[in-house]
């Protein structure tokens, strides 16, 4: 019989409750561009045993996380995540607050600028506020949407603004994925702390997509215990190294410092 008591993970963790995390990690499985899947396909993306997603399955869907269509044989979403996304971003008022200074960095001299405010999840750095660019062209970001913690400059931002205990927690995380994800990890931090500290901003010239370029700074809650990350940027033909790093450089650090302030 499986094991759903408390996990062990290589048996360090007696507090780890296993069954908690594999339902999370279905939960997770959904992408932006999947509106439905099967089991098989959780199977896939998780590598558990289909015996363990179907039991799994049935129960999130008893506790309304996840919608089945039995004829189909497919699970969407279902109301109970969404109100634990609401619940979540109502109980974190920084996006709220962050609105007027994101607005006002979008409505900066370029139009084609857009503005995001994001924190870390395992080795990504989610969007929690997006202001898009005034332009019919735009990064079409949204809430949710997730960028390589190592290789985007809000991403970077982030761990720069992390303790060095909060680091070494996500490179943890690497180090799990593999042996080169964490010296990668460390190498990339390496740069992005000796840039911030001599232009008080990190960037990304083409490092999460080559056509995008931007620049991000660390945001921090009362007392420091959380850290966002406060990102400009936009299409690379339109929003240039020059014009980040002069005009909407002071401009970022500006509005981190008042958003740090508040919070």
């Amino acid at each position: 019989m499986e094991d759903f008591g408390p996990d062990e993970q290589d048996g360090k963790d007696r507090n780890f409750v296993t069954a908690l995390a594999r339902g999370l990690e279905i939960l997770r499985c959904f992408g932006e561009n999947d509106l439905t899947l099967t089991n098989s396909e959780i199977a896939d993306r998780t590598g558990l045993p289909k015996a363990t997603i179907s039991r799994l399955t049935h129960t999130l869907c008893e506790l309304d996380y996840l919608a089945a269509d039995n004829r189909a044989g497919t699970y969407r979403l279902s109301a109970g995540v969404l109100q634990l996304g609401f619940s979540m971003l109502a109980g974190m008022d920084i996006g709220d607050r962050a609105k007027q200074e994101m607005q006002a960095l979008r409505d900066g001299p370029n139009s084609y600028i857009t503005v995001a405010l994001a924190e870390q999840h395992q080795l990504d750095a989610v969007y929690l506020a997006t202001s898009n660019s005034r332009e019919g062209v735009t990064l079409a970001i949204r809430v949710g949407s997730r960028l390589p913690i190592f290789h985007s400059a809000i991403g970077r931002a982030i761990l720069v603004g992390m303790t060095e205990d909060d680091r070494e927690r996500v490179y943890e995380i690497a180090r799990k994925e593999s042996a080169e994800t964490e010296a990668d990890g460390r190498a990339q931090v390496a740069e992005a702390l000796a840039e911030f500290q001599a232009k008080g901003f990190c960037s990304g010239y083409g490092t999460w997509r080559s056509d995008v370029n931007g620049i991000a700074v660390p945001v921090y809650s009362l007392g420091g215990g959380l850290v966002y990350g406060l990102n400009v940027g936009g299409p690379s033909f339109r929003v240039k190294k020059k014009q980040l790093e002069t005009v909407y450089g002071p401009l970022l650090i500006k509005a981190a410092e008042t958003l740090s302030a508040k919070s």
